[in-house]
């Protein structure tokens, strides 16, 4: 199967090496944003960047973060480093940074970076430019409007999500990471415009200790909050008897066109703060499943505090993909050095058949209370954070293709009425390659590229599994 005989759209909307080396929490934190260098380092040895379009990310500013957190908040992150956080000792509390959200040098820099990847993949959703937009840096869940929260800083999600809202009358969110989505819910708590799904472990204190199913949303919001609260040891098999039903109702009852997809692979088997027992290819059938829905999607990473797991990309039918192409980062797979590690733990399945039913019914039955899936009135449309014209630096990667790398990676301003007042360099490149793309399918007597379709992936598990049966 090729990308053309499916219809795909891809592009991969994040190139995070170069700053994520850099960037280290703490020799002991468990977030190592070094992974991040290690999944760029799988995608060009196996070539997978021929198979889509690469940009380099946008930086998000001040201004972009503050359309969710507050200005003194963001003001904070920018001035604070390690050299003057003595003077910051008030702030540091008020803004609950500290020991799991440490100051690092390069910390603005970081959040922009994966900010800015994650509202450029919502840029280009809402322009059609592609079907699926992937930022493997960003998810960062927790993080909420006044403070950081559990290894996050600024929510790229929520974020995201606004920017899309100005197209989408209805956006979805979805969050397989073993850890609640706290941040997002709470961003949206409120409105039927974003429905909520969270699937996650809850009880025994588990971080953030939020996500009981009887938190379904408050106000026009009723009902649009949907929480899967797991027990430890849950499996393949039991996940799937859950997520891909639940999902599909989800989607049927809320026909959301757009979809947000966090994908956290501390839900794995063997993942330093997790106890789950999912396999990569357990993980991976759920980004799949969403996938197949055929709707616009945002592919983020999240969780994944294993190296080994975290990095890993999951190919279907791909056997000749068992096999460790990627020199520079090899002593990460041990012991067994292959592309499947053994993630089997021999934690319990604590969710048995009762649980799990009892847990679907009641999903089910708040399904039930959305009447219908709102709409939105005709009202204008806010122009695009992105709307402006910039020149990229060179990329310092001098491996792989160059053709499959895209320099700039701009979105065209537009009126109100959605009229173009002029096309970026990076919008004429992408019409004339879907141009280019439709002529030759129309010589091949092929259908031309849908409207709708994708695949994607992130550096959270098995996430290049969206470049799969290629």
């Amino acid at each position: 199967m090729t990308l053309s005989a499916v219809g795909l759209r891809l592009r991969l909307i994040c190139k995070l090496n170069s700053v994520c080396v850099l960037v280290v929490l703490g020799a002991g934190h468990p977030m190592k944003p070094h992974r991040l260098s290690l999944t760029h380092s799988l995608v060009l040895h196996y070539g997978l960047y021929k198979k889509m379009m690469v940009f380099k990310p946008y930086k998000a500013s001040q201004h972009d973060m503050c359309r969710f957190h507050s200005e003194d908040y963001i003001d904070f992150l920018q001035k604070v480093s390690p050299n003057n956080m003595q003077g910051f000792t008030k702030s540091l509390n008020t803004f609950n940074v500290g020991d799991d959200c440490p100051v690092f040098p390069g910390l603005f820099e970081f959040c922009s970076r994966y900010t800015g990847a994650s509202l450029q993949g919502a840029t280009q959703l809402n322009h059609k430019i592609c079907d699926i937009a992937i930022n493997w840096a960003g998810g960062l869940h927790h993080a909420k409007k006044f403070e950081a929260s559990g290894f996050c800083y600024v929510n790229d999600i929520v974020i995201s999500i606004l920017e899309l809202l100005k197209y989408h009358p209805r956006v979805l969110y979805i969050d397989i990471d073993i850890h609640h989505g706290d941040g997002v819910q709470e961003a949206f708590y409120l409105t039927d415009r974003v429905m909520t799904v969270s699937f996650h472990k809850y009880g025994n204190y588990f971080f953030p200790g939020t996500g009981d199913m009887y938190e379904v949303g408050a106000e026009s919001g009723r009902y649009y909050c949907l929480n899967v609260p797991l027990r430890d040891g849950i499996d393949d098999q039991s996940y799937r008897q859950l997520f891909q039903p639940v999902i599909k109702q989800v989607v049927d009852f809320y026909q959301p066109t757009c979809i947000v997809l966090q994908c956290g692979a501390d839900s794995l088997g063997c993942d330093r703060l997790g106890c789950f027992n999912l396999s990569i290819r357990g993980h991976g059938e759920c980004v799949e499943f969403v996938k197949s829905f055929k709707i616009p999607l945002l592919v983020l990473g999240g969780g994944g505090y294993t190296v080994r797991n975290v990095w890993y990309f999951h190919f279907l039918n791909s056997p000749s993909f068992s096999l460790l192409l990627c020199a520079e980062y090899f002593e990460y797979f041990a012991p067994d050095f292959t592309l499947h590690p053994d993630v089997s733990t021999r934690i319990e399945n604590q969710n048995s058949r009762q649980y799990l039913e009892q847990i679907r019914q009641t999903v089910f039955e708040n399904l039930k209370m959305l009447n219908h899936a709102p709409s939105v009135q005709i009202h204008d449309v806010p122009s695009d954070l992105l709307g402006y014209e910039r020149n990229d630096e060179p990329d310092p990667d001098e491996r792989g293709a160059e053709d499959n790398y895209t320099r700039s990676s701009h979105t065209h301003t537009h009126t109100h009425t959605h009229t173009r007042t002029h096309m970026s360099p990076f919008l004429k490149k992408s019409e004339h390659l879907l141009e280019k793309k439709k002529k030759q399918n129309k010589k091949n007597k092929t259908s031309p590229v849908p409207q709708q379709f994708s695949s994607g992936v992130r550096a959270s598990g098995p996430l290049v599994q969206l470049l799969l049966d290629i």
